[in-house]
């Protein structure tokens, strides 16, 4: 089994708690979906410099909203996933990042649109805007230290925020890393709707070129791609294109495989991983549990 951060000692978690957030101070947001993709998603990046706030790739910071619910209590804050590198976008140690896209649904009484009030309070900000931050907290989503692991991620939509924290430590920040040079295998698959809504697109295939032993981008476009037999195009079906290959690799004892987007896409490849491991005579849901016994199985949905 691979030591991960989660063994050691020091990990920040709740620096800054609800009652006492550290004011930040928007930098940066920028549209994260191109002409033709659908929603409102933004890469936001924070001053956090003068805080003590620090994290590690894989955590979550908490923003507090302001104004108050329709009960009069002021908003109670929303996690997000944080996703840059400890370093920060500037690389040094004074920023924070979030990939955040607007909630937006139909009230089913009224059918009026409703927009959610912290992910447009924080999609609508400017540069010089104060935020209220808390955390950070999470122990779920670490990297191991073992810089010859294979980590296996699978994500769909914003649950690309930890995991473009983990590539550009590998790929990008290798200077600001001397104890941590990445060797291993770094397997992305991505899910969205269409070409226009993958998120770090460039940067992503970038990496990829960059990259080709120690990184593999595979994508899944639902409303642009099909399978063979003329179905939508989702995350589980472009793992199921590579079965026996991806299943040797999860065995491996140096392997972690993440998991992060929404909720709804855990039954898919539950139902991908439970048909593959039964060609190995093996039982997912047992599997599972094992794997997350020797923190290699990390799943954060929401």
């Amino acid at each position: 089994m691979t030591e991960t951060l989660t063994e050691k000692k020091d990990i920040p978690v709740n620096i800054y708690r609800p009652a006492n957030p550290f004011i930040g101070k928007c930098i940066s947001n920028e549209p994260l979906i191109r002409p033709g993709g659908l929603g409102k998603t933004q890469h936001v990046k924070f001053d956090i410099s003068g805080s003590e706030l620090r994290y590690l790739e894989g955590q979550s910071i908490g923003i507090i909203p302001p104004g108050e619910d329709k009960n009069g209590k002021p908003h109670k804050l929303r996690l997000y996933s944080i996703a840059s590198t400890r370093h920060g976008d500037d690389r040094d140690g004074k920023t924070v990042s979030l990939s955040v896209r607007q909630l937006e649904y139909k009230h089913p009484e009224t059918g009026e649109t409703v927009y959610g009030t912290c992910s447009t309070h924080i999609c609508n900000m400017k540069p010089g805007d104060e935020v209220r931050i808390t955390g950070p907290v999470g122990k779920e989503m670490l990297l191991p230290d073992d810089p010859e692991a294979t980590i296996v991620m699978i994500a769909t939509g914003t649950g690309i925020a930890p995991f473009r924290a983990f590539l550009w430590r590998m790929f990008k920040e290798q200077e600001l890393n001397p104890d941590y040079q990445f060797k291993g295998l770094a397997w992305l698959f991505f899910g969205v709707t269409n070409d226009a809504s993958v998120l770090y697109k460039a940067d992503l295939e970038w990496m990829a070129y960059k990259h080709p032993k120690n990184f593999r981008l595979d994508l899944a476009l639902s409303r642009e791609q099909t399978t063979k037999d003329g179905k939508k195009m989702y995350v589980q079906n472009r793992m199921a294109e590579y079965a026996d290959e991806l299943w040797d690799l999860i065995q491996k004892p140096t392997t972690h495989t993440y998991m992060c987007g929404l909720k709804g896409m855990e039954g898919g490849i539950d139902e991908f991983l439970t048909e593959t491991a039964a060609k190995s005579n093996i039982n997912w849901s047992d599997y599972a549990k094992q794997m997350k016994k020797e923190g290699r199985w990390h799943v954060e949905t929401y």
